[in-house]
């Protein structure tokens, strides 16, 4: 009986496991296609600007001059002689489809160092955990900006990075490795640093091979190419003066920053090598010392940092090794531990205007140059953990138990994924922003379709005077009538969205951490399924549909015929009215008011979201189905949470206390139900399924609960 469960237990979890590579692996391919799309759905002239640049009809490889000699659109050649002696052989191709074929290569490339990230990564110790990483890690990349510049400008700065790693990244690097990585440093002068960093860590073997690969490859440049060579090598100083110019901020080097602050000539060339000799000194041996201690791919990164900011230019394809960085481990607790990553991927993923909000010069300078800071910081500062510290596998989460379910595949969440603490402040604070910008991105995104808007719009029409619920234009005008009634409810509708949810999501987290994970939960599921309805079923609101007379109480009287006229242009999709989120949110808010208030105030758990759905109504923003499409994306998040987690999103049941590592029956990873679980890993305390129930609840006897570790 007991082998019988276990077995089914081991085939449940072998199908979540499936399933969620299969899903990862399909959100990967997806970001990757989107991104490509996006590239290649650009009018000619604005696609690839730089392969087209160099390859293209007119590019600088076609002139019989110098590379280095400016085209006729004022365009010059900016790698390395050796660089356009590899790439002139595919000139001849440019016309044809060498824009799709080298995108595709671009992704390849993000796919591939993906794949060594994830299996350099200590976190990820069997060949499972790694191929649930590796697509997570591809789509994080693929969103970044440095590989987002890349496969928009047709940069071929993506392969040195990968040449370089896997000399970096074996203990033992081969003789094909360390000329990979020399071939990188013939590409991109400026890895010729990693050389210096592979004699560091005792790979001088390696160094040697990778150093003379990049002076064979240099010299052949020499002998085929003397004119381009001399020009690069000596005129341009190792290519410091071509590109864009040096002081754009594009450029995320200490010599870019310099200038961008108003320092030029001997006194900024002087800050710039003190600085740099500073950040080497510091650097480069904190480097080493992370990859000797075991974490080859933190210290890499960290090499990587210090690159960026030493190198006279460090374009934003050229950033990614400060992205890398985020491999480095930081906090005592589990709940800690994902703010660094998430600080990281935010500089890399997001621009300036998007990561701080505010006009102060000081504040813009700081986000203008954050990768330069970032990168500056992780080389220098920042303390990650070493494997030797007893920080290094942190503090359990407390799990609370879970009831039994009649099915057996609730919940969906594997164990440790469930728990029952308070999160991290800052990475709430920090996902909340990812989450915005996510969310304001994939609504602006959505394509304004007017005409079918409109039909959809009549259609919801219909169906309300067939269900006899045909009350928003009513209501309207008699909004509009009444003064104080149209003022309250447009401050209503402008300020309570927003303010309300975060509020309670506020008092959840400081008083009720187990009921604010859940909670968070719901509203993630609603908020997500309200976008997939926006794409699908656009939707023109009340306001918007021609022929019907709604008065826009909030925004004012606007031309029908032209739509995109006057306040209606800062609306980021106008036909997103299908769910109406705002009902959604609000019937949120009531129920967790419900949940959690004091008796004498439950009352406001039901006027909030009855209120909220007059107001969008009365002032012609929706209609009354969108508000039962608002409660519906709900009742999905609601319904979502439970099967993620077995417990109702309405518990506010304590933490149970973590148990001594290798009590229960499983390993941390779910591969191997027998093997002991990790150290430092709590483990949850159930109610066995062969055991007898009865009237008593077995978590109010310790003794009585038998132990499993799912």
């Amino acid at each position: 009986m007991v082998r019988a469960g276990v077995r089914r237990l081991l085939d449940i979890r072998r199908t979540r496991l499936s399933l969620a590579l299969v899903g990862l692996w399909l959100l990967a391919a997806c970001v990757a296609v989107r991104q490509a799309n996006e590239v290649l759905d650009r009018p000619q002239d604005r696609r690839l600007p730089e392969l087209d640049a160099w390859l293209g009809p007119e590019g600088v490889l076609h002139l019989p001059g110098s590379l280095y000699d400016t085209d006729s659109r004022g365009t010059t050649f900016s790698g390395t002689p050796f660089a356009g002696w590899v790439l002139r052989p595919l000139t001849n191709a440019a016309e044809n489809a060498l824009g799709v074929a080298w995108t595709i290569v671009t992704l390849l490339i993000v796919v591939a160092i993906g794949v060594l990230v994830a299996y350099a990564l200590p976190a990820f110790r069997t060949r499972r955990a790694r191929l649930l990483a590796a697509p997570l890690i591809i789509s994080l990349l693929v969103m970044s900006l440095p590989v987002r510049g890349n496969l928009s400008l047709g940069q071929m700065s993506l392969l040195p990075v990968l040449l370089v790693l896997p000399a970096m990244l074996k203990p033992a690097p081969g003789k094909l490795a360390s000329i990979a990585a020399g071939v990188a440093a013939a590409l991109h002068p400026a890895m010729l640093l990693f050389a210096v960093y592979l004699w560091m860590t005792g790979k001088q073997r390696a160094a040697a091979n990778a150093t003379a690969t990049f002076l064979a490859c240099t010299a052949l440049a020499w002998i085929t190419m003397p004119r381009d060579s001399f020009a690069y090598w000596v005129h341009h100083v190792a290519g410091a003066g071509l590109g864009g110019d040096a002081d754009a901020l594009s450029n995320q080097s200490l010599h870019g920053l310099l200038l961008r602050i108003g320092l030029s000539g001997p006194l900024e060339i002087a800050l710039v090598v003190l600085l740099s000799a500073a950040v080497l000194w510091f650097g480069l041996p904190r480097a080493v010392a992370y990859a000797k201690d075991g974490q080859a791919l933190l210290g890499v990164a960290l090499a990587g940092c210090v690159m960026v900011a030493v190198a006279p230019v460090s374009w934003q394809h050229q950033q990614l090794w400060i992205l890398l960085a985020a491999a480095g481990r930081l906090g005592a607790r589990q709940t800690d531990r994902m703010v660094w990553p998430v600080a990281v991927f935010m500089i890399m993923t997001f621009d300036s205007k998007t990561l701080i909000w505010g006009k102060l010069a000081a504040v813009r300078t700081i986000a203008d140059n954050g990768p330069l800071l970032l990168a500056i910081a992780s080389a220098c500062v920042v303390p990650f953990i070493t494997r030797a510290s007893n920080k290094w596998n942190p503090q359990a989460m407390p799990q609370g138990a879970t009831a039994q379910s009649r099915f057996s595949w609730i919940p969906a969440l594997p164990f440790g994924w469930r728990p029952l603490s308070r999160p991290n402040l800052l990475l709430e604070l920090l996902m909340i922003r990812v989450g915005y910008q996510v969310y304001s991105f994939i609504r602006a995104s959505v394509p304004d379709q007017r005409r079918v808007a409109e039909t959809h719009g009549q259609q919801i029409i219909d169906l309300e005077k067939f269900l006899y619920i045909d009350v928003e234009h009513a209501l309207n005008h008699f909004v509009a009538k009444i003064g104080w009634l149209e003022n309250g409810m447009n401050f209503f509708y402008e300020t309570f969205h927003f303010v309300v949810p975060l509020t309670i999501l506020a008092i959840l987290y400081i008083r009720k951490p187990a009921a604010y994970r859940s909670a968070r939960t719901v509203l993630s599921v609603a908020t997500i399924t309200g976008l997939v309805g926006f794409w699908l079923y656009p939707l023109a609101p009340p306001r918007l549909m021609p022929g019907y007379d709604y008065i826009d109480t909030v925004h004012g009287v606007q031309d029908l015929n032209n739509p995109n006229f006057g306040a209606l242009t800062k609306i980021s999709n106008q036909y997103a009215a299908m769910p109406s989120l705002h009902v959604g949110w609000s019937l949120w808010c009531g129920l967790m008011i419900l949940a959690i208030a004091p008796k004498g105030w439950r009352w406001l758990g039901l006027l909030y979201p009855l209120s909220t759905t007059l107001v969008v109504m009365g002032t012609a923003n929706h209609w009354i189905m969108d508000a039962v499409g608002g409660a519906a994306v709900v009742g999905l998040g609601f319904a979502v949470q439970y099967l993620l987690t077995g417990r109702s999103a309405f518990s506010v049941e304590p933490p149970a206390v973590p148990i001594a590592a290798g009590v229960g029956a499983g390993s941390a990873d779910g591969t191997n139900p027998a093997v002991p679980a990790q150290i430092g890993e709590s483990v949850v305390v159930t109610r066995s399924p062969e055991s007898k129930r009865d009237d008593s609840d077995p978590r109010d006897d310790p003794d009585k609960q038998p132990v499993s570790h799912k």
